[in-house]
């Protein structure tokens, strides 16, 4: 590991080490940590250049089966960093963090949020999983504070009552997600990234995030689907 790190610039360490301690990185906080961390070194700068600075970080975290990945938020389609663990892609890896409880609450929290029509529960439906757990029963209040960690910790979002996949969560977990929900998991028609909350089309079943469709349609006077060219019948957000 040593040997790996010390073939990276001071530069780069600094940058990978606060990636880390985020959780995960808004696009342009990455952008000015990436600026940062060049001027302070002295190191070449190029403001355009934040990929290839990533992908040397990446190309020595290999071996260490880490990976800084690249993902959308499904909110407001801007990008965000994430330090990804590829050797433990499912949800064991936060064993360490929370307790068999706690997990138990958040897998099935997962599968109201990923089984739902638009990629939300509602607190109403997770609070009613609190004494169905198999682990142990818990109060209502007991999950609500569950739930309030998970949101701190950037693995739940909370919008009026409803919850959903952080991004964080989305992009650290997108093969879990995939392998375990292959039924109903889709990637984004255009980013190709795991969507959650998105459309999809009536006619092929393809799906897109909001952002991105927002995106797509807009120059289009007559919306019709990128796959198979019918009417696209959501509304456009």
């Amino acid at each position: 590991n040593t040997v790996m790190a010390a073939q990276m610039t001071n530069a780069h360490r600094r940058f990978l080490q606060v990636l880390m301690s985020n959780g995960i990185t808004e696009g342009s906080e990455a952008r000015k940590l990436h600026q940062h961390c060049c001027e302070t070194d002295k190191v070449h700068y190029a403001h355009d250049k934040l990929d290839d600075f990533i992908s040397t970080i990446n190309s020595h975290l290999q071996p260490l089966f880490m990976q800084i990945r690249k993902g959308i938020s499904e909110d407001d389609g801007r990008a965000h960093y994430a330090v990804v663990n590829l050797a433990e892609t499912e949800v064991t890896k936060m064993a360490s963090d929370y307790t068999e409880i706690e997990l138990e609450l958040f897998r099935k929290t997962m599968d109201l949020i990923i089984l739902s029509e638009n990629g939300f529960a509602s607190s109403t439906d997770i609070l009613n999983l609190a004494d169905q757990l198999k682990t142990k029963k818990i109060k209502k209040k007991e999950a609500e504070q569950v739930l309030k960690v998970f949101v701190e910790d950037k693995w739940l979002s909370e919008k009026n009552g409803e919850y959903t996949l952080h991004t964080r969560c989305i992009i650290e977990m997108e093969q879990y997600i995939l392998s375990n929900y292959q039924d109903v998991a889709r990637k984004c028609n255009i980013c190709h990234s795991l969507a959650i909350q998105s459309q999809v089309c009536e006619s092929c079943g393809i799906g897109m995030h909001l952002p991105c469709v927002r995106k797509y349609f807009r120059a289009q006077t007559e919306p019709r689907c990128p796959k198979c060219n019918e009417f696209w019948s959501c509304d456009i957000p």
